[in-house]
């Protein structure tokens, strides 16, 4: 049988990986398919024959558009990242012929539309398993074994980074700063983390995920995005008192069409599976009308796991291939031309039960004019936790509260404030108690 020929663009971690499953796995990806699986060229502009060993250095090239447009490629796999050149090399590719594999998050997020409807116009496939949860199939498992089901919630720890940086702060008492620099000592996290850590990569994924469980698509724009940098210990074991943990959440929900997309820092019920993903680990919990809730875990970044999910994409589209007349598989399980712009509910509207922590004078009335105006913006408590009274001249007072909408949220926190009523500005974390 005719090989199925691969272009790979960037050979950097995840790339290595690639190349290193191809060289590893050729007889088994043969009986796979019925025919070879041949890497025929690899575009990178920095990349040395011997930085991946057993990569033969004629298939290095610095030509990526040479590469993409070569009559004899059948697959290429896009692994350079951020927005240029890897949107016009994947359109390049598609007006030539080429099916498409990408990890490419960002990319997709804001451009996947385009991108889409250019692969649908020309019949063929865009693969991109890898963009979220690294090796877990999660991709595949709503596009595919949960199509029959209407999804309602979609709840992801889907960057490994901020989960690793979350779990050291709470398994060892150590400050946000503490922790990030033992994530980049361990190469958990970039010298500049701020797309992990301030939410935006989590933004991404979500925008995937909430197109593949809803059938609409969402811009990173539409997302509220708050990322982990403001958490601090205190915060941490003031949720253990209240029975929570925290992790910085994905959250996608489907009301009726009125469509939440939000990712910041939640606490959850210690005793909720999600709860438990530590470290780098990734993992994302569905509700669906009628199976209910399932859970999809593991290593959500790397050079294999990722790989290993390019690879999947890669085995699949030259399944496809190699079945003359089949149809593909539409990208996110609906027809691209028939989805429409997500309606995304402002984050004002959002209900969420709260966590406050404020720093208050310690003395009589206190607690109960922040109670009273908590209540006047409609906001009850659900318990209180005060400490060290009698020790400073201010104490941290710890509230939760019921459910309510966050405009009444910050118009009374807005009221403490102007009436001086604590000392600084208050602090909150949303409370997802029932995942």
């Amino acid at each position: 049988m005719k090989p199925v020929r691969i272009a790979l663009l960037g050979c950097g971690t995840v790339g290595g990986g690639v190349v290193k499953l191809l060289l590893r796995n050729p007889d088994k990806y043969e009986r796979i398919l019925g025919a070879p699986l041949q890497l025929a060229v690899v575009a990178d502009r920095s990349l040395k024959p011997d930085d991946v060993p057993g990569l033969p250095a004629k298939l290095i090239t610095r030509d990526a558009i040479a590469a993409v447009t070569r009559p004899d490629i059948d697959i290429v796999v896009e692994l350079f990242g951020g927005h240029e050149p890897a949107r016009a090399l994947i359109m390049k590719a598609l007006a030539a012929g080429k099916d498409v594999v990408t990890g490419n998050k960002a990319l997709l997020a804001e451009h996947g539309g385009e991108i889409f409807r250019e692969a649908g116009k020309h019949g063929l496939a865009v693969g991109f398993e890898a963009s979220v949860g690294g090796g877990v199939p999660i991709i595949r498992t709503l596009r595919e074994a949960l199509a029959g089901d209407r999804q309602r919630a979609v709840y992801g720890i889907v960057n490994g980074t901020c989960n690793s940086i979350l779990t050291t702060m709470t398994e060892n008492g150590v400050e946000f700063g503490t922790a990030l620099a033992d994530a980049q000592a361990k190469g958990l996290a970039e010298a500049n983390p701020a797309t992990d850590v301030e939410g935006h990569d989590s933004a991404h994924k979500l925008c995937l995920l909430v197109t593949l469980a809803f059938g609409v698509l969402v811009k990173p724009a539409q997302i509220y995005t708050e990322g982990i940098t403001r958490i601090t210990q205190a915060d941490i074991e003031y949720a253990r008192e209240l029975g929570c943990v925290i992790k910085l959440l994905a959250i996608g929900k489907d009301d009726d069409g009125a469509v939440e997309a939000r990712v910041h820092p939640t606490m959850i019920p210690e005793r909720h599976l999600l709860a438990g993903v530590g470290g780098a680990y990734n993992a994302i919990y569905i509700h669906g009308d009628a199976l209910g809730a399932t859970m999809y875990s593991g290593l959500g970044a790397g050079e294999m796991p990722s790989a290993t999910a390019v690879m999947a994409d890669v085995l699949e589209i030259a399944r496809h291939r190699m079945a003359e007349g089949s149809a593909r598989t539409h990208a996110f399980g609906f027809p691209i031309h028939l989805m429409k712009g997500a309606s995304v509910k402002p984050m004002d509207d959002v209900v969420c039960e709260y966590y406050l922590r404020f720093a208050a004078r310690d003395k009589p009335g206190v607690l109960g004019a922040i109670a009273s105006v908590l209540g006047k913006h409609g906001l009850s408590i659900a318990s209180v936790i005060q400490k060290d009274r009698g020790k400073a001249s201010t104490v941290p007072v710890i509230m939760r509260t019921h459910g309510a909408p966050e405009r009444s949220l910050k118009r009374a926190l807005a009221e403490m404030r102007k009436k001086k009523i604590v000392q600084s500005a208050p602090a909150f974390i949303r409370i997802e108690e029932k995942l």
